[in-house]
């Protein structure tokens, strides 16, 4: 019960924590650190990013409210800062990832064709979907390159989306970029949980609901301690927002029942 209270709380009743994250930002330059995007922290290993350099990567996965999305724009845009949206197709928003991409920030694809293969195909062992991995391999690849298409612009970085059905399945849809022949067919460089970033950082901070809010530390707290911040955010744990959070949640209740 405490749980779907909770849940309740942070979908229709939590203040907005914008203000806060607009905070960390202002905090973190003045702690000296620079604020990535995931694609300019890559590229920087490649080009030996100093050892002792403090940086904060920032990453929004937008799995629902472009609405919000945009004020977290807005908001880092004020303080000059740079960091990676990635777009879920149902949440692909080619205006406003063109003006993330202008500015200098970073706008990809959040990716989730293995889940979205599974549920489609009624497929519930992970055997089962590893058995079908070329034909979603093939979905993800049409995929990417229409986005690519349709922005105008090369996409080098990806992130995966987490479904409820990867849980269920104990199968992540990173299995996709687990091809190198398909990177390179998509010129693909790095997938946001490559342990080649992943290792270069010293904390990976992930945004939660209410009560816990992050994990396993605020970035605040992780401000001066680590030179290496990894930060994943979400609109919908900024910001309630009523009409997209019932969509969400309508849409997720569906899928479970009918898979």
């Amino acid at each position: 019960m405490k749980k779907l209270i909770d849940r309740l709380y942070s979908d229709y009743a939590m203040p907005s924590q914008l203000a806060a994250h607009e905070s960390v930002i202002v905090t973190a330059a003045e702690a000296g650190y620079k604020q990535l995007s995931v694609r300019e922290f890559f590229l920087g290993l490649q080009d030996q990013l100093p050892e002792n350099a403090c940086v904060m990567v920032h990453r929004h996965d937008i799995d629902t409210d472009l609405r919000t999305a945009r004020k977290l724009f807005e908001i880092e845009k004020r303080h000059q800062v740079r960091s990676s949206f990635y777009f879920r197709l149902s949440t692909l928003d080619f205006r406003l990832m063109s003006e993330i991409e202008e500015y200098g920030s970073e706008a990809s694809y959040h990716y989730e064709e293995l889940a979205t293969f599974a549920k489609r195909h009624g497929l519930k062992q992970a055997a089962d979907v590893l058995h079908r991995l070329p034909e979603i391999k093939k979905e993800f690849t049409r995929n990417f390159f229409w986005i690519e298409k349709k922005l105008g612009r090369k996409m080098t970085t990806v992130a995966s989306h987490g479904d409820f059905a990867n849980r269920r399945l104990k199968l992540q849809n990173t299995v996709i970029l687990g091809d190198a022949d398909l990177r390179g067919e998509c010129g693909i460089a790095c997938e946001a949980y490559d342990s080649a970033l992943m290792k270069n950082t010293d904390i990976y901070i992930s945004d939660r609901p209410h009560p816990q809010y992050f994990f396993p530390t605020t970035p605040r707290d992780a401000l001066g301690r680590h030179a290496r911040i990894y930060l994943l955010t979400h609109p919908r744990q900024f910001e309630t927002n009523w009409t997209e959070n019932t969509k969400e949640n309508l849409s997720r209740l569906y899928q479970s029942l009918i898979w």
